[in-house]
């Protein structure tokens, strides 16, 4: 199967690690360690894209220093969230990915509800799979 032909359902992850922007940001980061998620998606109150919280912003966020006791996900989640669409093919999405420099891209249905969740790693183990015999 050719890379173009490959839609996004197709790799993303479904079983996705959710908070709202209120959660703290030490709860948020204590979620992804127990539940060994790259990212984390905020969702409103009515189930909406809210942002989205990654590995990279909370080490960001640790490195500039300490952290307030009160900090919410909200304070340091990506609002301008880039995603994409189920049926769009995972090359397309990998140039998102690749010219906004993120390793995260939300899957939102034609409702804007956030049904996976696409990484580099889902893309960079569908193109080592590919370029492989198909065995261990």
């Amino acid at each position: 199967m050719e890379i173009e032909a490959v839609p996004v359902e197709q790799l993303m992850t479904t079983d996705l690690v959710t908070v709202t922007p209120d959660e703290g940001v030490e709860t948020a980061a204590s979620t992804i360690l127990e539940k060994e998620a790259g990212s984390l998606v905020a969702l409103d109150d009515d189930g909406q894209l809210s942002g989205i919280l990654t590995c990279t912003d909370l080490t960001e966020l640790v490195s500039n220093g300490a952290v307030p006791a009160d900090a919410t996900v909200g304070d340091y989640m990506t609002e301008d969230v880039t995603t994409t669409e189920p049926d769009e093919s995972i090359q397309d999405a990998a140039v998102k990915m690749i010219t906004r420099q993120i390793q995260h891209l939300p899957v939102v249905d034609g409702d804007d509800e956030v049904v996976g969740m696409l990484s580099t790693t889902d893309l960079t183990a569908h193109l080592t799979y590919m370029d492989s015999s198909g065995t261990e």
